[in-house]
């Protein structure tokens, strides 16, 4: 029974791991659709979501049925339950990756602020890599390595800023700009809440470390949590 479980498990870390690397493919792709204006590649990622969805679904069924077949306890049910809550925060950074594709077909045309998109580009690459290191910090149950990626969810936020304050004075000094400038904010306000998911995740890898939940963004009020 036990090596069962264990073949079981090691499969649901693969999934799992793979799935995050789903998610960050499409949250790359989203982003260099949106700067490039590629309205092929935006639909290849909305299109491609389903396959994030599928996985989804099918890790939960599987998790469901380890608690029900074996009925783990301690360390075994917390690999478990990771999983189960993490695979939520990946579907949902799934979605806002298609949330800026579809932001790619509505600007296609529209004036464009080369600042503003290499800004995106840049946001979108350091939100990519925090996706990449949280996976990596949850293949080897790292806690320290998911503190200091949640950390970097600073850093995005800081972007998510800077981006703001450019589509502001854009909006104000060029009138051309306002729908354009609208969708950057809206890609940029997309990206921050992929970082705050990221950051849900990091504290799944520290619970499935030491057992125990740690809010690692603190800052974060329980409303704008629930408006995400």
């Amino acid at each position: 029974m036990r090596l069962l479980f264990d073949e079981e498990q090691e499969k649901l870390h693969i999934r799992f791991s793979e799935m995050g690397m789903m998610v960050s493919e499409a949250i790359h792709k989203s982003v260099r659709a949106f700067i490039n204006h590629d309205k092929e590649l935006a639909h290849e990622v909305i299109v491609g979501d389903y396959k994030i969805n599928e996985r989804e679904m099918k890790l939960e069924k599987q998790t469901l049925e380890m608690i029900a077949l074996y009925q783990p306890v301690t360390s075994d049910l917390r690999d478990i339950v990771t999983v189960l809550k993490a695979i939520s925060d990946l579907e949902r950074m799934g979605d806002h990756a298609v949330s800026i594709a579809r932001s790619t077909i509505r600007v296609k045309g529209n004036p464009r602020v080369t600042e503003i998109e290499d800004e995106i580009g840049i946001m979108g690459d350091h939100a990519r890599k925090m996706v990449e290191e949280v996976l990596t910090a949850y293949i080897k149950k790292d806690a320290e390595k998911a503190r200091k990626v949640a950390n970097l969810d600073l850093e995005v936020d800081e972007y998510f800023t800077t981006i703001y304050d450019q589509c502001i004075h854009e909006m104000k000094t060029n009138p051309e700009t306002v729908v354009g400038s609208a969708d950057y904010l809206m890609v940029a306000t997309y990206l921050e809440r992929i970082g705050d998911y990221v950051t849900n995740v990091c504290e799944w890898v520290v619970y499935l470390k030491n057992g125990r939940i740690t809010e690692l963004n603190p800052g974060k009020s329980e409303l704008e949590k629930e408006n995400e």
